[in-house]
């Protein structure tokens, strides 16, 4: 049913972001109303000039709070549990047994305000199904843009996916096969990784000619390539290749450490390449833990301008997707404004997935994904873990629980509030290097 929604603060995402942080033009709207219709934005703007033909609408006002587009998390793993061995239970589970949990997952990311969300890794093109099940309504969460299985060598990051590909004519069959059965994007490995056994980070996996052969396969299908690149010659690769996105971007050398290389980052500018460096809730512990200070380059890389948007790996050992609002706020402690990291989590990241002429604002005709927090994260990013109203497509979405609590238990060390426990870490983390 159409509603008028009013708060002190409604930011639309329409505005710029200036070097301090701060949304100008008409980022936010002071004594602000949202008109929502039926699925979309019918009108945004000051609550003294909403017009007569609304005036009779139901009105739902929501003092010293914020209306504002809702969140997303450009990487995620739906079918990853956030547990202490997700690759373990999804090799161990069936396609049946994965369905179920990657529903639950869904629905545990738009229970914190997450309301677009890109799955970089599922297999059996499950996450397809999970996201027709959304967009059609037979199940609740986030409108999903779905990668399917990531090309990966034989034996390679996450081979257990089911996408191993070595020949050229084989990562072309990979990528007619994933636009055949659906998937939005194509995601490749372009590095190692931690979770594979017997799997480097720093290691290239594949050419620069067989990465051009994927970039050139899925553009002529209209399809974005991700590609997932810890090590510098992998991420140096996939520039050179064209792809669309990089994850991680984390500039692992082969003795496992940080090296942030300028040229390179330029080159990623120049080519208006978007990076996804996937920070979670869990950096600033494993900062502690290894002495290796995550994401320090972003900062630099944002100053040069590339492009950065929030993604938290969900899903991954000891990152549950319930965590999202820890990722924003260890940006802020990097020394993103509020109003910066803002931009990354919505209209900035809706342009990287190729869905910013549908969501990511708050504007007449755009799909109605917005949540109402209590306080205004231009100062203090924290408050978007206050919810008080999550809507996605223009439906309401209530919680099993009845409210909201994006500090649910979650593991020893990214659960809110929890004490460290560096013994669990380090296994954790060695086994990921192993």
């Amino acid at each position: 049913m159409p509603e008028v929604l009013t708060a002190p603060r409604v930011i639309t995402g329409d505005g710029t972001v200036t070097g301090d942080g701060t949304v100008t033009g008409g980022g936010t709207v002071t004594g602000g109303a949202v008109v929502i219709g039926d699925r979309t934005v019918d009108w945004a703007g000051p609550a003294e000039a909403l017009p007569a033909e609304y005036a009779a609408l139901p009105r739902t006002d929501y003092p010293g709070s914020t209306i504002m587009p809702g969140l997303i998390d450009s990487h995620v793993h739906l079918g990853f549990d956030g547990g202490p061995n997700p690759a373990a239970r999804m090799r161990g589970e069936t396609d049946e047994q994965q369905l179920v949990l990657m529903l639950r997952s869904a629905r545990e990311l738009l229970g914190v305000g997450v309301t677009t969300a890109r799955d970089l890794g599922a297999r059996a093109y499950l996450d397809v199904v999970v996201r027709d099940a959304i967009a059609g309504g037979l199940a609740r969460g986030p409108r999903m843009v779905v990668a399917a299985r990531p090309i990966t060598v034989t034996g390679g990051h996450c081979w257990f996916m089911g996408g191993e590909a070595d020949s050229e004519d084989d990562l072309r069959r990979m990528v007619r096969t994933h636009h055949k059965h659906g998937a939005d994007l194509i995601k490749v490995m372009s590095t190692g990784g931690f979770m594979t056994t017997g799997s480097a980070p720093w290691y290239a996996q594949f050419t620069s000619a067989q990465l051009a052969v994927i970039v050139e396969e899925a553009g002529r299908v209209d399809k974005p390539v991700a590609a997932h690149a810890h090590g510098i010659e992998g991420i140096r690769r996939a520039v050179e290749a064209g792809v669309s996105t990089l994850e991680h971007c984390s500039f692992v050398t082969e003795t496992n450490e940080r090296r942030f290389d300028e040229a390179l980052a330029a080159r990623i500018a120049e080519r208006k390449i978007f990076v996804c460096p996937t920070i979670n809730v869990n950096a600033p512990y494993v900062a502690k833990l290894t002495g290796i200070a995550v994401g320090e380059h972003l900062m630099a890389m944002h100053e040069m301008g590339v492009r950065i948007i929030t993604g938290t790996d969900a899903g991954i050992d000891n990152t549950p997707h319930h965590q999202y609002v820890g990722a924003l706020e260890y940006l802020v402690s990097l020394g993103f404004q509020p109003g910066e990291v803002l931009a990354m989590a919505t209209t900035e990241a809706a342009a990287a997935l190729g869905v910013g002429a549908i969501t990511g604002r708050l504007a007449p005709g755009y799909d109605a994904d917005l949540i109402v927090v209590d306080g205004d994260p231009r100062t203090d990013i924290a408050v978007l873990g206050k919810l008080h109203r999550v809507i996605a497509r223009g439906r309401d979405y209530r919680p099993d629980s009845g409210r909201f609590d994006v500090s649910a238990p979650g593991t020893p060390f990214a659960a809110p509030g929890h004490s460290v426990d560096l013994r669990l870490l380090t296994e954790a983390t060695r086994r990921r290097q192993a």
